[in-house]
């Protein structure tokens, strides 16, 4: 890749479609090159190995042989799925308009794979779970440990994808908060969108003229803005007023503690991703 795309996630999940969907609408509001990407985990699929140590020789020989045959089969056939996984994206990408995606397929883990290639990533595209998550009160771990090691803005899909009218910029006034409003008026994502920046918490004067000022700089970018100031916890507040106000894409940076910000996502950055009913754009 030459010039920075934007990269899909793709596996056999329910979330894969909308990953697809959002990647499309992405690459045309950035005039940017579109990347599916599939990762097939050695986990699930391992390669063959070396079985002597655990069966022995001699007349169980057949079963190493056998053993071994079975895992290149596994192997073989999870790369086939996977390249029908890309297909299938590039047909739905191109049946949106959108001509040519690359299409990058490696063995592994997710997280290293994509950090591989992160300096070719302008945007991350990935459902908020993948086929092999669990309980659905829990967010995907392979998507926790994206989130924590990749430094691109990172779009976090629900099942389904429309192009988002309405967008809640959620605000805190720290530093990181006025680069969140910086990058929010600077992307073509959110031209032309109706932005609702929140702010949750005892806003003071101070607090108050801060959250006008960002009001201010996204208007100068082109942007609708209306401007709220929630009491109660974050996390349930941002929720209501998404649902009350039909937001249907959330945005809000990635807050880690400063001494282990590689190792721990901020915990409401974790729990409003987790019961977010709509995509989720996690800036840093």
């Amino acid at each position: 890749m030459t010039e920075r795309t934007i990269a899909a996630c793709i596996d056999g999940s329910a979330y894969a479609a909308a990953a697809c969907d959002a990647a499309v609408w992405a690459a045309a509001r950035l005039s940017a090159p579109c990347t599916f990407v599939h990762v097939i985990s050695r986990r699930k699929h391992a390669a063959a190995g070396d079985y002597s140590g655990q069966i022995g020789l001699g007349s169980r020989e057949h079963l190493r042989d056998e053993l071994a045959e079975l895992d290149g089969a596994r192997a073989r056939l999870a790369r086939e799925r996977g390249a029908d996984l890309l297909d299938s994206a590039a047909r739905r990408a191109a049946a949106a308009g959108l001509d040519a995606p690359a299409r990058i397929q490696r063995n592994g883990e997710l997280l290293p794979a994509l950090q591989h290639v992160e300096d070719d990533i302008r945007l991350l595209v990935i459902g908020k779970r993948g086929e092999s998550a669990g309980d659905e009160a829990h967010l995907g771990s392979n998507l926790e440990r994206v989130i924590r090691g990749m430094a691109c803005p990172i779009l976090i899909t629900t099942p389904h994808f429309v192009p988002p009218q309405r967008v809640l910029i959620a605000y805190d006034g720290s530093a990181t908060g006025q680069n969140l409003i910086q990058r929010a008026a600077a992307t073509p994502l959110l031209s032309g969108v109706e932005a609702h920046l929140v702010y949750v918490g005892s806003a003071e004067q101070a607090e108050r003229a801060a959250l006008e000022e960002a009001a201010d700089t996204l208007r100068g970018a082109g942007a609708r803005v209306q401007t709220a100031v929630l009491s109660g916890d974050v996390e349930p507040a941002l929720h209501a007023y998404q649902r009350d106000q039909n937001c249907d894409l959330m945005v809000m940076g990635a807050y880690g503690h400063t001494r282990i910000r590689h190792m721990l996502v901020g915990s409401t950055t974790t729990d409003m991703i987790r019961r977010a009913e709509v995509p989720v754009l996690i800036t840093r």
